[in-house]
């Protein structure tokens, strides 16, 4: 396959996928995203499976019930109901069986306790440190983020595997000489509650002057919104552990509840890139008032 041939099923691919993300507490309608994309459905099925290895409608029933996953946890004052229709389902009786079937448990019990066996069992798979980490001292930030421009390296996954993204990611900007810009990393993926080997982990470039010409590397949008700001240094495996206890401990005690946005970090010193594995970031997580 030509390079050129190859970037272009590669874009549709993604776009396609950013859209699930960005519209999943919608009814996503295929047709007429292939009439956005200029692009024959059947084509876009046979891309997106290609690129993914699953198709589109097996890809928006796992996003949907990932993101219900992490509101059941998050959002005390949501009604399964309420969830059901944030991620999508139009119908109660639909998401209930489509849970059941996921994870081995109604939302009910997965609201009322089930989650914790379940996310530390990935936790643990993933950490390698074994120190226990006393993350009540972090005192987060609320700010008010703008929307961000950024072009990335999607990465299948969540494991040390990830280091090769980044240097593909750092070979670009070396290419391209380019002196200013950010290092992040969006979770569409929770992936304290979703298995590490089907996380999406975007690597992320967000250049402070946009002008480079000719870029090959595919763009998105973070989106602008309210986020809680947490700070940490550490080493890998620290991360993990700091999502689950942003999303477990200080959320639900915090009074806010989480949206549908994905969570992202901005990485001052990234670990997957430094010789000695440490990192200094911030994680951001969306928030709103209730």
């Amino acid at each position: 396959m030509k390079k050129d041939t190859y970037e272009k099923r590669a874009k549709i691919a993604n776009d396609v996928m950013n859209y699930i993300y960005k519209f999943i507490d919608t009814n996503i309608n295929i047709d007429e995203l292939s009439m956005e994309l200029n692009i024959s459905k059947f084509h876009l099925h046979r891309i997106f499976k290609d690129e993914f290895g699953k198709n589109i409608y097996e890809s928006i029933k796992s996003i949907r019930l990932q993101k219900a996953s992490n509101l059941l946890i998050t959002n005390k004052y949501s009604t399964i109901t309420n969830i059901a229709q944030m991620t999508g389902y139009s119908s109660q009786t639909s998401f209930l069986r489509a849970f059941k079937e996921r994870f081995e448990m109604t939302p009910k019990e997965w609201k009322n306790g089930g989650y914790k066996e379940y996310s530390n069992k990935i936790v643990e798979k993933f950490s390698t440190n074994s120190q226990i980490i006393d993350f009540s001292r972090i005192e987060p930030i609320i700010v008010k983020m703008p929307e961000m421009k950024g072009y990335y390296i999607r990465h299948k996954g969540y494991d040390k595997s990830i280091k090769k993204t980044w240097q593909k990611l750092q070979t670009w900007i070396y290419t391209n000489d380019i002196k200013e810009y950010k290092q992040m990393a969006l979770h569409h993926d929770n992936p304290i509650i979703t298995p590490l080997e089907e996380c999406q982990y975007i690597a992320i470039v967000c250049l402070e002057n946009d002008e480079l010409q000719n870029i090959t590397l595919p763009s998105l949008i973070i989106p602008k919104g309210i986020y809680a700001k947490f700070s940490l240094s550490g080493k890998y495996g620290d991360v993990i552990k700091l999502i689950q206890w942003a999303y477990h401990t200080w959320l639900i005690q915090s009074g806010y509840e989480t949206t549908t946005n994905p969570s992202f970090t901005v990485y001052h010193k990234n670990h997957f890139l430094s010789d000695d594995d440490l990192f200094d970031l911030d994680f951001y997580l969306p928030i709103r008032y209730v």
